[in-house]
């Protein structure tokens, strides 16, 4: 399929900000830190020191959170001696529902972070005396350090190693987060996004709690793969996985090669296993429970044509609360086989998103020729909104007169379509020859 895509940008301006005790680390670490988020094209917000000369936070500084994606927080030895740091740390952790909050411990325990001792307990109880006309400041900062040091982050200790090795380790998962692992889905997005916001209210419907799994069905070249590869994107921006995994053409791939094959390569996608080599599925099968019970997942499997496959890499029961498994096959019942309740059916395209469709791909862009509109309906009325066959017709026919799209629509025509589908393997490559040997049969030589 190539309904096509035009992915929007984020929103936001940075993909980083950096909240950091200036006196502590601007020169050295956090100086570094920023330099190699830069160096690796991570468009890194970090003050300029006047912005902290007050003591509220700046609007500029407001605004630089707002329109960030990622905010690091390096929690040096006198960070919490300063108010400034307190508050901008609060307003961080008041949006980290939509903002991914990484606590850097630098040269601190994130116990003492944690309970308000050693350095941070002293700075507390100098805030104290300064503050006690505002307790519930006081309250709101001391929260701020506890919820901080329950996030999972990353702690250097005096005697560590190199503290370019620890930085390192930072920017990879920063590389990471801001630029998911998103596919390619299209070179035309008709008529797909409706289908993809029917498929995320299927996939949030109910509680948080337990995997949520859903099918899509429908016939060959309908679609199914390039829905579920929208929606795999939108889903690796939108939320948290701990681990990510689109196992495409599971029928062919698991004829080729054998299931454990895919099994080895679910492990490696998700906890990066390069060295587990299974020699059975019946091996694979406790390893992955094993090791990915517990862990919120996104797993898609493409193109599942038996129960075995389903066994073998994809039981509800293996991964963790929060969990989405996207299945998309041509057989509804072997859907319900599986115990997948919540099912979608991929049907053809309506008649506005057809021409459009077909418009595009036989004329890249959006309207054609006034002269070529019967010759586009006789398209149409063959391919019956079946995406596939639109986009092969119209790649056949770019170029093509009046003259030559109504002789080779004249001969698909003699051929009912259903010899068409029958050969249809999903392949683009397939219907283009189907259609290419009956354009040409009438023409030998």
């Amino acid at each position: 399929m190539a309904w096509g895509s035009r992915s929007s940008s984020s929103s936001s301006n940075y993909h980083v900000f950096l909240s950091f005790r200036g006196e502590d680390t601007r020169s050295a670490f956090t100086g570094h830190l920023y330099n190699t988020l830069q160096s690796k094209g991570i468009h890194t917000f970090i003050d300029d020191e006047k912005l902290q000369r007050g003591e509220q936070i700046t609007p500029a500084l407001m605004k630089a959170i707002q329109e960030s994606r990622v905010a690091i927080t390096v929690l040096s030895e006198h960070y919490a001696s300063s108010s400034f740091c307190l508050d901008e740390l609060a307003t961080i952790l008041d949006q980290r529902k939509r903002l991914l909050v990484i606590p850097v411990f630098y040269k601190v325990d994130p116990s003492d972070v944690r309970h308000q001792k050693g350095s941070y307990g002293e700075a507390l109880a100098k805030l104290e005396t300064r503050y006690q006309h505002d307790p519930e400041k006081l309250q709101k900062w001391k929260m701020a350090l506890k919820q901080v040091a329950d996030l999972s982050g990353y702690h250097f200790k005096e005697g560590d190693g190199y503290e370019f090795n620890f930085i390192e380790k930072i920017v990879e998962q920063v590389s990471r987060e801001i630029n998911p692992r998103t596919l390619h889905v299209a070179d035309y997005r008709v008529g797909l996004e409706s289908r993809v916001l029917d498929v995320r209210r299927l996939l949030d419907a109910g509680s948080d709690d337990g995997v949520h799994m859903i099918g899509i069905h429908g016939m060959g070249g309908v679609g199914k793969s390039t829905l579920a590869r929208a929606v795999y994107n939108e889903l690796i921006i939108a939320e948290k996985f701990d681990g990510l995994c689109f196992l495409a053409n599971v029928r062919e791939n698991s004829n080729t090669h054998r299931l454990e094959h895919l099994q080895e390569k679910l492990l490696l996608e998700i906890l990066g296993e390069k060295n587990i080599s299974l020699t059975s599925e019946k091996e694979g099968i406790p390893i992955i429970q094993s090791r990915l019970k517990g862990k919120k997942v996104l797993l898609i499997l493409d193109d599942v044509n038996t129960h075995e496959q389903l066994q073998a890499i994809g039981r509800r029961d293996w991964f963790g609360p929060g969990s989405k498994i996207i299945i998309t096959t041509r057989d509804k019942q072997l859907l319900a086989s599986h115990e997948v309740n919540k099912t979608y059916e991929m049907k053809e395209l309506n008649q506005k998103d057809a021409l459009q469709l077909l418009t595009w791909k036989a004329f890249k862009k959006e309207k054609a020729y006034p002269t070529y509109v019967e010759v586009l309906h006789l398209a149409l009325t063959y391919a019956s909104g079946h995406p596939l066959t639109l986009e092969v017709i119209g790649s056949h026919l770019v170029g093509k007169s009046i003259e030559e799209w109504e002789s080779a629509i004249k001969k698909y025509e003699r051929t009912p379509k259903k010899e068409i589908f029958d050969k249809l393997k999903v392949s683009f490559d397939a219907l283009e020859e189907v259609l290419v040997n009956f354009e040409n049969r009438d023409n030998p030589g």
